[in-house]
Order: C-alpha cells, then sequence, then structure tokens
C-alpha cells in the first residue's frame, strides 16, 4: 500500500512569470496531488502531500520538464508533517527583502501568439500586443519585485471579463501572464506626422506599411524602444536616412519577413538559423550573398545584421510586397536609445517622416542584442534584449557593482552568488548618457535590493564613471582594463587558477600611463602580470588618432622606415598634414605611446589604401578583414624581443614588407590577408614562448578584436593545434560590453583577501 507524505520544496532559478506555477498545479491535479504553490521573491514554494510516487513524478517533471523559459538554478526538498489538505491551489505572491528573484528577459513571440494574430477567428487577429506566458515583454514592464501585473507598466490596462477569465485559469497559458491583453482592454497603436498630427486612419499599422512602401521614414515604438524603419529594398530612403541621422557608413540593421527571405540574401548555417529562429531573435551577423540588397545598408562589409520579427505588431508590418525592413535603433548620435513618446516625437522630428506610437509604457529602455556564429557557438557582441538580465553564477561574492567601461558600456551588480550583467548602455559621452546610466543602475539596486560593499571602476582617471566610483563611501578598487577582459572571460569559464591572457582591442590605460591594447598578460583574479605586448608606436594627436587611422598609418611608418619613409605611401593626404604628423611625433608632441592592436589594424589599414578617417569605431579593421582573400596562405616577417624581461612583438619588418608589397603592385586583399596571418602567427609563437618560460598552458582570448572572424579562429584553432587550453567567450561579449563583470571578480578577490 503506498503511503501518503508530505514535500515542502523551494525552487530557485528564473522561475517567475514563466509559466512556472501553472505547470506545477496542472501536475499536481494530474497525480491527485494536493497543497499549494506560490512565488515569492526567494523562487517558487511548493507544499504538495499524497502518495509518495506521485510526489516523485512531479519532482521529476520539475526537474525534466520545466517550461520552456523558466532556468532552475536549485531545488530544496523538505519532509514536513502531513497537514491533509483539501486541494490544490495557486496562492498569492509574497515578498521578502532579504533574497532575491530572477527576472525573465523580454522573449520573443512564440508560435502559439503567432497563430492568434494571423488566424481570422482569434480575438486577437492582427492585435500588436499578444503575448503569453510563454512570450512576450517581462525586464522592459517591470517596475518592482514580485512580478505581478500592479508592479509592472501594464497596470493601468484593466482587464476585460474574457482576458480576466485566461489571467485567473491555471490550465490556460495565459494564467497570470501579466502583460495579458486584448484589442478590448489592453494597449493601442496610432499614427502621427512629424509635426504631432494624427492621421486618420482605421488600420495604423496597415497605413504604415502603405508609408513604407512609398519610401517614408518611421519611428516605430516596440519592445524596449524606438526603431528607425525605412524599406530596406530601397537604395535611395536608405541614403535620406543616412543623410538624416549623420551615419556615414556604420551597418543598419535589417529585421526579415522569414527564415526563407533571409537565405535568399545571407548564408545560414544549421546554428544561426535556431538563433535567428528561437525564443531570444538577436540580431544576427551572416555573411552576405553577394550585393542583392542595396550597398549602403552596410558599405565595405562582408556581413549583414538580420533579425526576424520578434513582436506581433513586428509580424504585421511585413506582407508580400514589404519583406525587408531597415530597423535600427532609434537615437540620436551618441545619446541613448529613445523610448518614450514625447521624447521620440522632439528628437526624432528631424529624421523621421512619421510615427507609429503605443500606450504600452517601456520602464527601461533595452537595445536588440547582436551576435554572432563562430566555431559553432553564439556569441554575443551586444548582451541586451533576450539575454539581460540572466545573471552569471559565482561562488563567493559579495554586494559589489562594477561600474564598466567608458565605450559599449555595461554595468555589472552581484548579490549572493549572482552577478547580473545589464543591458547595453552605450559609450558614457556625456551627461544624457550618464543619467541613463544612472537612471538604470538605481532601478537594478532596487529591483535585487543591493546596497552595493564594494565598488569596482576603470583605472582610467578622466573617464566620467571613474570620477563617480571614487565618491561612493564604501571600498573602492580600480582595476586595470585589460586584467578585466581577462578575468571576465575566466569567470564566464568558472576558470580559478593563472591563465595566459590574450587581451586584444583598441584602447585601454596600462598601469604605466600609455594606451595599451595588444597585451599578454598571466592573469588570476588577484593580479596579472604583463609579459609581453605589442611594441610602443606613438599616437599622434592622443583620441584623434583612433578617427583619422591615417595618422597611426605614418607613426607606424616612420618607426619601421625612419628616414626612408615616402610621404606618399598613404594616399590622398596632404604632405603638409603628413609632415606635420611626422613633425608632432619626432617633438612628442601630444603624442601619447600604445601598444594596441586596434591601432596597428587601424594603421595597415591606412596605409594599403582603404580607410583614412573612420565614421564609427572599428571600421578599418571591419573593412580590412572584409576585403581579405581566404585562401591567401602568405605572411610577413617580424621579431619578438626581449626588454626588462618582456617579450616584445617587434612589428617593424612587416611594415616595411607591407610597403614593398605595395610598390609591387600586390593586390590589397592579398596584403590584408598576410597581415592576419602576421598576427596570428606571432599571436602563437609569444604563447608558444610564455608558456615555456612560466610553465602555463591555458590561454584566455578577450578584447573587441576577437570579433575579427579570421583572428578569432586562427588563433583559436592554432593554439589548440600546438596543445593549449583555450578559454573564449560565448554568453558575455568580448568586446568593453563585459568589462564590468571582470571588474566585479578582481575587486571582490582584492577585498576579500585584504589587498586593493
Amino acid at each position: 500500500m503506498n503511503r501518503s507524505t508530505r514535500k515542502y520544496v523551494v525552487v530557485r532559478g528564473i522561475v517567475q512569470g514563466v509559466g512556472f506555477r501553472p505547470f506545477v498545479y496542472k501536475i499536481a491535479n494530474e497525480n491527485n496531488l494536493k497543497g499549494w504553490v506560490k512565488n515569492t521573491s526567494e523562487g517558487v514554494f511548493i507544499d504538495i502531500e499524497g502518495e509518495e510516487k506521485n510526489i516523485n513524478i512531479v519532482l521529476n517533471k520539475l526537474r525534466n520538464e520545466a517550461p520552456p523559459l523558466s532556468k532552475i538554478d536549485e531545488i530544496i526538498i523538505e519532509d514536513r508533517e502531513i497537514k491533509n489538505f483539501k486541494e490544490f491551489s495557486i496562492e498569492k505572491s509574497h515578498d521578502n527583502n532579504n533574497t532575491i528573484t530572477l527576472i525573465s528577459p523580454d522573449i520573443a513571440t512564440c508560435k502559439e501568439c503567432e497563430d492568434d494574430i494571423k488566424e481570422k477567428s482569434n480575438k486577437r487577429y492582427k492585435y500588436p500586443f499578444t503575448n503569453c506566458t510563454n512570450c512576450g515583454p517581462r525586464f522592459s514592464i517591470i517596475k518592482k519585485l514580485p512580478y505581478d501585473r500592479p508592479m509592472t507598466t501594464m497596470k493601468k490596462f484593466a482587464l476585460c471579463p474574457e482576458c480576466k477569465s485566461e489571467y485567473e485559469d491555471p490550465l490556460d497559458r495565459r494564467f497570470h501572464a501579466q502583460p495579458n491583453a486584448c484589442p478590448v482592454c489592453g494597449p493601442s497603436v496610432w499614427l502621427i506626422d512629424r509635426n504631432g498630427n494624427k492621421i486618420s486612419t482605421e488600420n495604423p499599422i496597415k497605413r504604415t506599411k502603405e508609408l513604407l512602401k512609398d519610401g517614408k521614414i518611421l519611428a516605430i515604438k516596440g519592445l524596449g524602444g524606438f526603431h528607425l524603419v525605412c524599406n530596406g529594398e530601397n537604395e535611395k530612403v536608405i541614403s535620406v536616412l543616412r543623410e538624416r541621422k549623420r551615419r556615414e557608413s556604420k551597418p543598419f540593421a535589417l529585421m526579415m519577413s522569414d527564415i526563407h527571405e533571409v537565405k535568399k540574401y545571407c548564408n545560414v548555417n544549421e546554428k544561426e538559423e535556431s538563433i535567428l529562429t528561437g525564443i531570444r531573435k538577436p540580431i544576427l551577423l551572416l555573411e552576405k550573398k553577394g550585393e542583392l540588397l542595396p550597398e549602403n545598408i552596410a558599405p565595405n562589409n562582408k556581413t549583414l545584421g538580420v533579425m526576424l520579427p520578434y513582436t506581433p505588431l513586428h509580424y504585421l508590418l511585413f506582407d508580400e510586397e514589404l519583406k525587408v525592413l531597415i530597423m535600427t535603433s532609434a537615437n540620436i548620435s551618441g545619446l541613448p536609445m529613445v523610448y518614450q513618446n514625447e521624447e521620440a516625437q522632439e528628437k526624432l522630428k528631424d529624421i523621421v517622416d512619421f510615427y507609429l506610437l503605443h500606450d504600452r509604457d517601456i520602464n527601461l529602455p533595452v537595445d536588440d542584442s547582436v551576435s554572432m556564429v563562430i566555431k559553432d557557438m553564439e556569441r554575443l557582441i551586444r548582451r541586451s534584449r533576450g539575454y539581460a538580465p540572466l545573471p552569471v553564477v559565482i561562488d563567493g561574492i559579495e554586494d559589489t557593482f562594477a561600474y564598466g567601461s567608458h565605450m559599449k558600456n555595461t554595468f555589472c551588480i552581484s548579490k549572493n552568488e549572482y552577478a547580473f550583467l545589464s543591458q547595453h548602455m552605450g559609450d558614457i559621452d556625456s551627461l544624457e548618457t550618464y543619467e541613463n546610466y544612472e537612471l538604470n543602475a538605481e532601478h537594478f539596486k532596487g529591483l535585487y535590493n543591493i546596497e552595493p560593499k564594494i565598488v569596482a571602476y576603470d583605472l582610467h582617471p578622466d573617464f566620467l564613471l571613474s570620477k563617480f566610483a571614487k565618491e561612493e563611501k564604501c571600498e573602492k578598487v580600480a582595476v586595470q582594463h585589460h586584467h578585466a577582459h581577462i578575468a571576465s572571460c575566466m569567470a564566464e569559464n568558472k576558470i580559478n587558477k593563472k591563465i595566459i591572457g590574450l587581451a586584444f582591442d583598441g584602447t585601454g590605460l596600462g598601469t604605466d600611463n600609455k594606451i595599451w591594447g595588444g597585451e599578454f598578460l598571466i592573469c588570476d583574479y588577484m593580479d596579472f602580470k604583463r609579459v609581453g605586448h605589442l611594441n610602443y608606436v606613438k599616437m599622434p594627436g592622443g583620441e584623434a588618432a583612433v578617427k583619422e587611422p591615417w595618422k597611426m598609418g605614418i607613426s607606424y611608418l616612420l618607426k619601421a622606415m625612419k628616414e626612408n619613409i615616402d610621404n606618399n605611401i598613404i594616399k590622398d593626404i596632404p604632405e603638409k598634414s603628413v609632415n606635420m604628423i611626422i613633425s608632432m611625433i619626432e617633438k612628442n608632441i601630444n603624442s601619447i605611446e600604445t601598444s594596441s592592436m586596434g591601432r596597428l589594424f587601424d594603421a595597415v589599414a591606412a596605409i594599403i589604401g582603404i580607410k583614412n578617417k573612420i565614421s564609427y569605431e572599428g571600421e578599418a579593421a571591419i573593412n580590412l578583414e572584409a576585403i581579405s582573400l581566404a585562401k591567401e596562405e602568405g605572411k610577413y616577417t617580424y621579431r619578438i624581443d626581449i626588454f626588462e624581461e618582456k617579450f616584445i612583438v617587434n612589428t617593424d619588418n612587416m611594415i616595411r614588407e607591407i610597403v614593398d608589397d605595395i610598390k609591387d603592385n600586390i593586390q590589397i586583399n592579398v596584403i590584408a590577408k598576410r597581415f592576419h596571418n602576421t598576427v596570428i602567427d606571432f599571436s602563437i609563437q609569444m604563447c608558444i614562448l610564455i608558456r615555456d618560460k612560466y610553465e602555463i598552458n591555458s590561454v584566455g582570448l578577450s578584447g573587441g578584436v576577437f570579433q575579427n572572424r579570421i583572428i578569432f579562429e586562427g588563433i583559436y584553432n592554432r593554439l589548440k593545434e600546438c596543445g593549449f587550453e583555450v578559454y573564449t567567450h560565448s554568453e558575455i561579449p568580448c568586446n568593453d560590453g563585459g568589462i564590468a563583470l571582470g571588474q566585479l571578480v578582481i575587486a571582490n578577490h582584492k577585498i576579500n583577501t585584504g589587498g586593493k
């Protein structure tokens, strides 16, 4: 005879707002069990009694068949005395300030909701705010925890009787779907012109499509903010958008109607298709199939950034004539993403012709995520919608706030074992971007009830964030930029040993007050040792050289060729300007030294004639990668010198040989690939020398240069061939978007071991 028993179960992880309670309710009733389930700040609590074998069935299903959006970190089970419950029920949520609740990111429209908006007999036919427990807005609408409707921006929309019935029915997929709505009771859309005049139309979305086909530019309010939208097949309107937005050549993101449309224009492998059609739907960088779309979408670039519709409103923008849309984040250059109606009308009126607005408020702006697939793994470039605020689990950390980087900023905040990396904040270059940063930081602190005991920030004293961090009234730790890069890679891969770190990027202040970026480090979380780097070269004009790569070209030429420099090697630059830069370098006027890999890429791009000035970060390097001839296997020579017990990559021979190739009329796509091959080769040789000297066989790769597919795959593959353990990024960006995580773990180790 089966005996009755009672179990008290605590399920921790992402278990709120993902259909977890109705899932438990359903399987408990199917197995004739009594008790209750409820949401709390600590997770989902289940008090359940009945036959032991039936309880075991439920526990097994909890572990193996939980809802797709849930993520279980821990299940705690206690035996309790029989209480003789009469039924199984769902109880009211309650809060506890001492614990932490994990929040689901905003999730793309599920297949069932997509079917609802396509079915003419469905009450949600063509309704742009259709969602259920398995999809829809989460993070962007939450004001407070626990995640219940009154704590979201949906509070102002009272449910109609039919939606309320769905919301209260544990067996309905819209049970406690907090953004649940329909045309009767939910948010609505309307269309206005750039002067704020409402457009008279019964169907604003249908009229929007007509305007897009007519070559108009619209600001469309979406899930986490506004997009600037136009017809992606209309070269003329794309040029107009570039002109109005003052965006000379930075690629525009695309949204395409479905996966079949994507495959018309891009090469898509199995892994890429699974990401495009999955629950997160980031912008995915894909290889173009020739120039089938207007070239001015992504000038001088071999990839397109493509996403599929991720809200019902997006699905409704497409039809048989409109299948490709420019869908780029709406902001004025250098300012935060626009997400409020009034703000959009004020800030975007000189860019757009019309606005498609709605009245579901966005509590926090959340930009689109960007990722790519390398070595059959998704690798995030911008971690935002669909991914934030999923935490990284790290043992032994205190309540800490890490300010992050100056560029591509995210911040990181921790409580218990959870480190929460924020959504993408952008470059912190202005008061407006800092105010947006502060708004988000305060929201995270309040949401998770965190009062940081430690703050971490970048070593650079002139960064706006560093200045604010120093005013904090708690333990403070300044962290070197490239150490943070490698520590973020270590934390993501749960590494707790010394490794060789290759930190390749554009800019980061070194401990010698020079600009680093081509670094070979030995790291643990406590400290790092700089054991190698690229040779120092002067940056004439300092940061101005970043925007004008020709200046770095002159600097590298002058270092390698001395008085034999040919002033005409770099095309289209007046000799007077070249001589002025040479003079600045020789007299050491405003010419800080740098070991940056990013600046080396800039220099080579300028020397071979593909980019003298850039309009967005990394443009010269991206163009250099794009033109590289895949089958070319040649490389240039270089030296590895030893200076003050460090291995120094001497690039002089490489630069001289590139000049020789130019004079010999070697094609620039051949030179570009030979340069890439050389960077790969000296990186491997440096790692072998460091391994031999320090007896460390593990290597971590971090920094924005590793977004370059040729460099990443080349170094990764060669390291593996040489017997190294290789650690890379996937869920955390390798660029500065991952810096905050590294800062956080370093600061914890320094404080908790008594050092700073």
